[in-house]
């Protein structure tokens, strides 16, 4: 599966601002070498040779922008609003499952209701849509508004990434 998700990252350029995006992605693809891998693989909008992923799947989205940017900020709503809603969604499925579920049946994941337990508690993949500079997945508000705040000169770099 594809989904895109977000780098925010601290640099004074364009071109910086894509680099750390790209070692961002790295580390969530395991290319680092002190990363375990998140997703399979990850193609950042400015690669023109693929037909599967980035612009060919998506269409056009900016490389990088500042996040006081329009384009930055339409790029960090959509990654926080899949984020609440992936959080949402899954957190749903973890409160029917104590509900209408036996402790037995929960342990054998009927339903799939340990992965939506582990889904909810999940600190990067595919239910979290933005990360900082360190490869963080930014799980709750005020979490992103203490990226927001404490950066001076903050981009948004988008990926499309596989699962």
């Amino acid at each position: 599966m594809h989904m895109v998700i977000y780098a925010l990252v601290e640099e004074s350029t364009h071109d910086d601002a894509l680099a750390s995006g790209k070692s961002v992605f790295d580390r969530l693809v395991g290319a680092d070498p002190h990363a375990g891998a998140v997703f399979d693989y990850h193609v950042t909008f400015d690669e023109e040779d693929t037909s599967v992923a980035g612009k060919a799947r998506w269409g056009e989205l900016p490389t990088a922008a500042p996040v006081d940017s329009d384009d930055g900020q339409d790029l960090l709503e959509c990654g926080w609003e899949a984020t609440k809603e992936e959080f949402e969604r899954n957190l749903e499925r973890v409160r029917e499952a104590l509900d209408e579920l036996s402790d037995e049946e929960i342990m054998r994941d009927e339903d799939l209701a340990r992965h939506a337990f582990h889904q909810v508690g999940a600190y990067d993949g595919p239910t979290i849509f933005l990360y900082n500079e360190y490869a963080n997945g930014i799980r709750h508000r005020e979490q992103l508004d203490r990226v927001l705040e404490e950066s001076e000169e903050l981009w948004i770099v988008p990926a499309d990434v596989h699962f």
